[in-house]
């Protein structure tokens, strides 16, 4: 049966049900948002007059949930443009509207007999086959479905998001014995390919997979805190990043989560387990009193943190637990943090810190990953079919870098279970027969390929074919070429990829080379080229350390060649024989977009925040990018059709001037970034194979390199225009003196110089412009202090 889901519902506009309508809207699914009839009218209400029959006000609830989405930071929604997809209304006039919806997802309070009592109505207007789902965070799948006819059991099932539903990518889908094994396989996919979604398929057990280790972890946490005698502040110093963990480690974590909807979770499994287990998941007495105090965290103005506004800015204090009043910050420095902070990547940091016995920072992260690691052993099985699923949603769920079971193969599974007996501790049967066999790690790869432990032997693990591991995939076939800060390899079926790997992938001579290098072996040997990588962030831009120790040596000859090089290539890439796609994600930045805009079409991430930046460190793009999304808007204009040529350069001088970033691909579509010949991966893992089909499918249309055409543009008079609007600015104080050296710069190179307006000019002297104007902001000094500021502080100065 070729199933699709056209069309969505969403029963409930809460904090979760509003996201979730965002993110189907997100992906280009309309989807009716419903929620209840309100009971009194407003004061509002009753001044203009209306009652309680006006659809107004009995759709009132669904709309401003709709309406606030609109204010939330992050944005749940990647475009203003996706609100126009959701349509709401309430439960008593429109749940008749069920019958054309595809898939039905309920999120109402969490409580079985109003749940149940939704699914009625839902049972009486739904379509045969469509799907009804729970978004439910711990409420029995089983229980839910009791009492429904066999179609409706057929194609229900529980499907978690978590919050927020655009950026956090774990779905759990929780089937029931009654669950078509079709239906089941379809929403997975489903979830994959569309949703753009990392799937775990969670048994039916108290708060499923994520929440059931990841509340377990956190209150272990803090009752080793109470135990320890540490503070707030010294355990979230070395519960984030340090052992491969979120910023906001343990107690931010909970001020963003709310401690009210985190007691509800814990206290969701406390009433269904025994022993041990209860008295972990029994909430610590002076976390109940923040609750009934209203100490909430971050949407109550306090909780575990509190800030206080101040003359001189503000100041975070943290919660002293035995006293409930709050005190300075406090960090945990002790020679393994020290150790732990030398070493790169979170395996090696969490290795250092668990070898330092006797150490305060190194005995806490041992004192609670020792019991996080034990308890999901003994899960295994109970709560998933096996260890990836529950690493998987820890990964994408919570954040965590490295799951239970790859944190178990970091530190050494013999050594540490060895040390787990010796301080008395039950390690698991399974664990132990696993290491009497001879196996030390959960986890080993061969030929290209990762296996994990399962049953006394290891199974390979199925992952979507979408799915490309460069990691692996370089493990199995090598490279092509490679250097310092770049590789090239083959990625199959006549496609290479060139993959960028110095820090923080940004651009200097290494990878410059290597794009010219790679156009080389291309053209020779294969069908296309992908330019990507599966990095933190695509690139963050040009490498601003080198040019601005080369500035302050005086090196300009130094600086114009690599930037010629630079620009050269860029070049190369637009005219190249054969096609070349870029494939961003993350943070695209100033060069990482320059790289971009030349590349015959680029294949984005959903989640790719671009933009030309350059002005932000005191200079303009300076590897053709002025020149290439000028271009890109007069391209995206239909043909025939009459256009102002002063006004689309006024819009790429202002977005350029103010460093306009997208949001996600979507408003990078609407910036300009994109058009109509580049496409979008709503999930990230698959964004190369989906890169690597573009190649494939310009090829197969008989690929041609562009023609070289000459490029009209504004001239002196546009150049007036544009410093004219700037000028307003800094009458107004809003831009300093050397913005506006920047932005004259910038209007000229845009302009094409001192030409009459229309005049045609070749690429290359607009190139030759623009490497002149951007040799002469790295000279001032003013730049130079505002690329320092970048490089010590990670954000732009003003002066």
């Amino acid at each position: 049966m070729n199933r699709r889901i056209k069309r969505a519902a969403v029963l409930g506009s809460g904090v979760m049900g509003a996201g979730i309508a965002a993110h189907l809207a997100n992906v280009g699914i309309p989807t009716l948002m419903l929620d209840i009839v309100p009971r009194e009218l407003s004061d509002e209400e009753k001044k203009r007059g209306l009652t309680l029959d006006d659809a107004v006000v009995r759709n009132k609830i669904a709309a401003s949930n709709k309406a606030k989405l609109k204010k939330q930071n992050p944005s749940p929604i990647t475009s203003k443009k996706s609100l126009d997809l959701i349509k709401v209304g309430n439960f008593e006039d429109h749940m008749e509207e069920l019958k054309d919806v595809d898939w039905v997802i309920e999120v109402v309070v969490e409580n079985l007999d109003i749940k149940k009592k939704v699914y009625e109505q839902v049972e009486e207007h739904r379509k045969e086959g469509s799907f009804v789902t729970s978004n439910t965070s711990g409420i029995s799948i089983e229980a839910m479905a009791e009492g429904r006819s066999e179609d409706f059991k057929k194609h229900f099932m529980g499907t978690h998001f978590f919050n927020p539903p655009r950026y956090l990518k774990l779905l759990e889908v929780i089937p029931t014995k009654d669950t078509d094994p079709n239906a089941l396989s379809f929403m997975k996919q489903f979830g994959e390919d569309v949703l753009g979604k990392g799937v775990v398929e969670a048994k039916d057990t108290p708060n499923f997979i994520a929440n059931r280790i990841g509340t377990y972890g956190l209150l272990v946490t803090v009752r080793e805190m109470l135990k320890g005698g540490y503070s707030v502040g010294e355990v979230d110093s070395v519960t984030g990043p340090m052992i491969g963990r979120p910023k906001s480690a343990t107690f931010r974590t909970l001020d963003v989560v709310g401690l009210d909807t985190f007691i509800h979770v814990a206290k969701n499994v406390y009433d269904k387990v025994e022993g041990e287990e209860k008295e972990v998941f029994e909430v610590p007495e002076f976390m109940k009193k923040m609750n009934e105090k209203g100490w909430l965290g971050a949407k109550s103005g306090q909780g575990f943190y509190y800030k206080e506004k101040g003359k001189n800015g503000s100041t975070i204090y943290e919660l002293n637990p035995e006293t409930l009043e709050y005190q300075e910050q406090q960090k945990l420095k002790t020679n393994a943090t020290g150790m732990a902070k030398q070493e790169k990547g979170p395996k090696r940091k969490l290795k250092a810190l668990i070898s330092a016995k006797g150490d305060r920072g190194g005995d806490l992260i041992w004192n609670i990953t020792k019991p996080t690691l034990v308890y999901s052993a003994e899960l295994s099985g109970e709560i998933a079919d096996d260890i990836t699923a529950i690493d998987d949603a820890m990964k994408w769920g919570f954040g965590w870098d490295l799951g239970p079971f790859e944190m178990w193969d970091a530190i050494g599974v013999k050594e540490s279970v060895d040390r787990m007996k010796e301080e008395g501790t039950q390690v698991p049967t399974w664990v132990e027969s696993m290491l009497e066999q001879g196996h030390e790690s959960f986890y080993k790869t061969e030929n290209g390929k990762l296996y994990f432990y399962h049953n006394g032997e290891y199974v390979e693990k199925d992952v979507n074919k979408k799915e490309i591991n460069l990691k692996l995939h370089k493990q199995a076939n090598g490279v092509i070429k490679k250097n310092s800060g770049s590789s090239l390899i083959d990625l199959g079926d006549d496609v290479a990829l060139l993959e960028f790997h110095s820090q923080s992938n940004a651009i200097g001579f290494d990878i410059i080379q290597m794009i010219n290098d790679s156009l080389e072996e291309v053209n020779k040997n294969y069908k296309g080229l992908v330019i990507g990588n599966q990095g933190s962030n695509f690139c963050v831009g040009a490498n601003l350390g080198m040019i601005l120790m080369e500035a302050q040596d005086f090196n300009f000859m130094e600086i114009e060649m690599v930037v010629k090089q630079f620009q050269q290539a860029m070049m190369n890439i637009k005219y190249n024989d054969t096609p070349v796609v870029a494939a961003p994600f993350g943070m695209t930045l100033g060069g990482g977009t320059e790289v971009c805009l030349p590349a015959h079409s680029i294949q984005a991430s959903q989640e790719s925040y671009m933009g030309l930046v350059e002005v932000g460190v005191g200079l303009i793009p300076g590897g053709g990018g002025n020149k290439e999304y000028y271009l890109k808007q007069l391209k995206g204009i239909p043909e025939g059709q009459g256009f102002d040529l002063q006004k689309i350069t006024n819009d790429v001088f202002e977005k350029i001037a103010m460093a306009k970033v997208s949001t996600s691909a979507m408003e990078a579509k609407e910036n300009g970034l994109l058009d109509s010949h580049d496409a979008i991966s709503v999930n990230g893992d698959h964004l190369i194979h989906d890169a690597k089909q573009q190649v494939l499918s310009l090829s197969q249309a008989g690929f041609q390199a562009p023609k070289r055409e000459k490029v009209p543009v504004v001239g002196e008079s546009g150049y007036a225009t544009m410093l004219l609007g700037a000028q307003g600015l800094a009458h107004g104080g809003y831009v300093s003196e050397h913005d506006m050296k920047i932005a004259d710069k910038l209007a000229f190179v845009l302009a094409g110089g001192r030409l009459n307006y229309g005049t045609k000019v070749d690429e290359q002297y607009l190139l030759d412009i623009e490497r002149e104007a951007f040799l002469s902001l790295v000279g001032e000094p003013k730049t130079q202090e505002r690329m320092q500021h970048m490089l010590m502080k990670g954000k732009p100065l003003r002066n």
